[in-house]
């Protein structure tokens, strides 16, 4: 019995407090032996000046601050970034260890299950009276994709990443287990080589990021989380529900959690996205797989040691240790070696066939490759039948599990890329394809309909446009390249390598067959048989392509050629949202709202023509960009927009901090699948709130859409304003990503892309695109509804989770934005007046959008409702806002002409550096 007294919150944090200071003590020893006393007590009077600056918004310490750093030597300067880059990157460790250390506390408790967890969507499930049945159903049509995507700002490193790893996997230890005062010296004399190793290691690649070198950092979260953390999920899942089933009956799961990966697929915009880019995707996601069922069938190769003379087997297990090629008389009894020997064969065997060279034990004999994924699943299922029929289940329930569920899961694939390329790319193809097999359709003249027609007519035959004797435009001939690509991609992997191929910028239907066509040139559509081989995905991103988005689909289903496509697709049809460009064009509050509109419509639409809905949400990691918690993002859906399938982006920085630390990974892939479950089987089924709601949203959007554009797009110099005060200059020019961040040569806000524009505003504490208008709409709603007004928004926030999740974002965003550093930002703009008109009506719109926040959630101030990030953000401003000071001195000196390589890397370290410490910037 524990008769000890609860603990205080502040009692819960002393271990984080402790882990912080320790790691901050070994980082400035570090840093005081490598670099001498004076760099670290230049370092520390900037910290805490720097502290004075943001307690206070003291003009003193901001002058000392100023001078202090206008006096920094170059050769100081990296030392300075890299020191608080890195206490701030300690000090997100040890957040995440401490975020594991409450849920094991929890756990050990016996508390109740945790909101995100699978165990509280079962009980929720239960207490709503569902049933097996009704779970099962849910299981077997249930489909969860995060999906990987390069981020243009992302500039860590892999082998950051790895340092970053050991310190969590020494920290853990440190919690987890009873050290002896020997054995706590030697971990932290082990903690002190990893932070020496982390000060020691460059922080930034010597060239410019790749598509190639994208796709390697994508990977190795596989190696960190997936491959492991995955399997482990879904056999914990399935215990749970068999120990919860009413009739005692054990599940089995179909892998409907999966992973996608728009890395080395996603072109829109990046011309160096080419067909031999996507085939050395497939080909190095293929090594990555290959290389884990390789060492994992090496190891139970070794365990399953099994005797025939004290076990029974399976005489299918005994066939297939027969057809294995080793043949020993030291294993001659042993049939489950023999067999899982005989899988390692086979799968080394098959890696070589792919030109893949594999690591790990090399088999001793030659076998032959297995033809596909799946009878190299079939081969583990007849190993695991055997163990769970001849009173073995605990060897089946183990590694062997694991493995299977991952070659389910995996596959030879490892997770399945989508192809993404801009409408208007697409259109010039065909139009292109349709002149030079029919000169003088002139297809770009002709209007819609015109082009709907004769987009059908090509669908209507199985004769191809394109020609081996013709020769087509570098574009054109790119964008067939890839089609063919897919196809062939398809013979070697499974046509679960690539299944979506999605259409930028789509406004209108002929968008969508613009695609159809391209894809039966290659074979992917089947025109005589009515079938499509990938997923013909509409992207829906500014506010006007939302708002038109229900009336295309519901043309495009009323097309019997189409229609039966879909069909052929399982009667599904998936739309993906543009969170970012739909924020960029209309701002925060609008853009939330016309996403939430459009779901709603399609839901109806859909639902009128019998085809499944499946919404695939384009978020970035910043709430400007979509972003936020997912778990109640996905609960904020109206009712209906889920239907057990889901897929978003994981983006930049976010995927390194959700998924670099395995046991944080599995708990974010964990929240994905009980909200989805959560939002499927629990939430109201209409669509749409009370018409009261709707039409006061539709007021407040109306107004914050006004301000938002007012500034942005008519405030004659916002455009410079922007350009000077940010780092968005820097970003577009010292090769960070593989990606331009403008679609065009301009520096028009209308080209640059959402993730530089949102990233940019980050950087400099504004945040702009996570509230600005919100004030604006509600001082004029009030104005005119005066304290009935404020009720109603109360009313909102309590009763509607769409209005509560957008004002749970818009706290996070204000939380971590700061006014006071943000005009350092402003100073460097060169136009005095412009600085002042510009940042003044910011100042003005954040005090508004605070003000009104606090008073319809009722809080007193920020992150009220929100200790955890109250606390997170706590500890890392610290270590955040001293970077943020010395970036703005390094943008100076870079723009008045000093190109010193210093101030270059400084300035990226210095970005790298407030990423990390924002979390979710870009």
């Amino acid at each position: 019995m524990n008769n000890h007294a609860p603990l205080t919150d502040q009692d819960k944090d002393t271990p984080l407090r402790d882990d912080i200071r320790m790691l901050g003590r070994i980082l400035g020893n570090t840093v005081r032996a490598q670099e001498g006393v004076d760099v670290f007590g230049l370092i520390e009077r900037i910290r805490q000046t720097s502290v004075r600056f943001h307690r206070d918004d003291d003009s003193d310490a901001r002058h000392e601050l100023e001078a202090m750093l206008k006096e920094v030597a170059h050769e100081n300067t990296l030392n300075v970034v890299r020191a608080f880059s890195y206490f701030s990157q300690l000090s997100n460790i040890a957040e995440d260890e401490h975020h594991i250390r409450r849920s094991r506390a929890h756990l050990r408790a016996g508390s109740a299950p945790r909101e995100g967890s699978m165990a509280h969507a079962l009980t929720l499930a239960s207490q709503a009276g569902i049933d097996d049945a009704r779970l099962k159903e849910f299981f077997d049509t249930a489909m969860i994709r995060p999906v990987l995507t390069a981020h243009p700002t992302e500039v860590q490193r892999k082998s950051i990443l790895n340092c970053q790893l050991r310190i969590a996997q020494l920290l853990d230890e440190r919690d987890r287990v009873a050290l002896t005062p020997e054995e706590e010296e030697e971990n932290e004399e082990s903690l002190r080589r990893e932070i020496l190793l982390l000060w020691e290691t460059r922080m930034l690649r010597l060239t410019k990021l790749s598509v190639v070198d994208e796709i390697a950092n994508g990977l190795s979260f596989y190696d960190y989380t997936f491959l492991r953390e995955l399997p482990k999920l879904y056999a914990r899942l399935e215990d749970q529900l068999s120990a919860r089933s009413q009739n005692g009956e054990h599940f089995d799961l179909p892998s409907f959690l999966r992973m996608g990966s728009w890395i080395g697929g996603d072109r829109d915009g990046n011309p160096f996205v080419t067909a031999d880019i996507l085939r050395r995707a497939l080909q190095l996601q293929s090594q990555v797989a290959f290389n884990f069922y390789i060492e994992e069938s090496s190891r139970l190769s070794n365990r399953l040691s099994l005797s025939s003379g004290l076990v029974d087997v399976s005489p299918e297990l005994v066939a297939l240790a027969e057809r294995s090629p080793y043949k020993s008389a030291h294993t001659e009894d042993e049939p489950y070696r023999r067999a899982m020997r005989g899988i390692h064969a086979r799968l080394w065997a098959t890696a070589v066939k792919l030109g893949i060279q594999p690591i790990g034990r090399q088999p001793g004999a030659a076998a032959e490759p297995y033809p596909d994924a799946e009878t190299f699943r079939t081969d583990l299922d007849i190993i695991h039948n055997s163990l769970l029929k001849y009173c073995s289940p605990a060897l089946a329930h183990g590694k062997l599990r694991e493995l299977q569920r991952a070659a389910s899961v995996f596959g030879f694939h490892l997770a399945s890329i989508d192809v993404r390329q801009n409408s208007d790319v697409h259109e010039r193809s065909v139009a292109e394809l349709l002149e030079a097999a029919h000169p003088g359709t002139k297809y770009l003249e002709k209007d819609e309909e015109g082009r709907i027609a004769i987009l059908l007519q090509e669908l209507a035959t199985s004769r191809p446009l394109s020609s081996p004797c013709l020769q087509y435009s570098e574009e054109t001939t790119g964008e067939l390249a890839i089609f063919r690509a897919i196809a062939e991609s398809h013979r070697i992997y499974g046509k679960c390598c690539v299944q979506n191929a999605i259409i930028s910028k789509t406004d209108g239907v002929s968008d969508m067959l613009e695609l159809a066509v391209l894809l039966k040139e290659v074979g992917l559509l089947n025109p005589a048989a009515g079938t499509l081989d990938v997923n013909l995905i509409p992207l829906f991103e500014t506010i006007g392509d939302l708002q038109n988005a229900p009336g295309i689909m519901d043309r495009i289903f009323s097309i019997p050629v189409f229609r039966k496509l879909v069909a052929s697709r399982d009667e599904a049809q998936e739309c993906m949202l543009g969170y970012s460009d739909s924020n960029k064009d209309g701002g925060f509050l609008t853009s939330g709202w016309e996403l939430y509109k459009a779901e709603i419509q399609l839901i109806e639409v859909f639902k009128k023509h019998g085809v499944r809905l499946r919404l695939f949400h384009g978020r970035g990691g910043s709430v400007g960009r979509g972003g936020g918690p997912s778990y109640q993002a996905i609960l904020a859906q109206p009712g209906g927009a889920v239907q057990g399938q889901i897929r978003l982006t994981e983006q930049g920085e976010v995927i390194a901090s959700k998924y670099s630390n395995p046991e944080v990974g599995r708990r974010n892939l964990e929240v994905l699948a009980a909200a989805t479950l959560e939002a499927t089987l629990l939430a109201h089924p209409e669509a749409a709130p009370c018409a009261d709601y709707l039409a006061i949203m539709d007021e407040l959007s109306d107004a914050a859409f006004k301000a938002y554009r007012n500034l942005v797009y008519e405030t004659p110099g916002f455009e410079t304003y922007f350009w000077e005060s940010t780092v968005i200059s820097e970003i577009a020019n010292l090769n960070i990503g593989s990606r331009p961040a403008s679609r065009k040569k301009s520096t028009a806000i209308e080209d640059l892309r959402a993730i530089p524009w949102v990233f940019s505003w980050a950087q400099s504490r504004v945040m702009l695109p996570g509230w600005f208008g919100f004030g604006s709409a509600v001082k004029a709603f009030l104005a005119k509804r005066g304290d009935a007004g404020m009720a109603q928004l109360q009313s909102m926030y309590k009763e509607w989770s769409f209005f509560a999740t957008q004002l749970a974002n818009m706290d996070m965003v204000l939380s971590k934005s700061d006014l006071a550093i943000a005009s350092r930002y402003a100073e460097l703009v060169q136009d005095a007046s412009l600085r002042d008109a510009i940042f003044t009506r910011i100042k003005a719109e954040w005090e508004s959008t605070l003000e009104v926040l606090l008073a319809i959630t009722g809080q007193k101030e920020l992150t009220e409702g929100n200790p955890l990030l109250a606390r997170s953000i706590r500890n890392r401003l610290p270590y955040l806002n001293p970077l943020n000071h010395v970036q703005v001195e390094l943008l100076h000196r870079y723009r008045e002409g000093d190109k010193d390589d210093r101030v270059r890397r400084g300035i990226l370290l210095s970005i790298n550096g407030v990423a990390a410490g924002l979390r979710n910037s870009g």
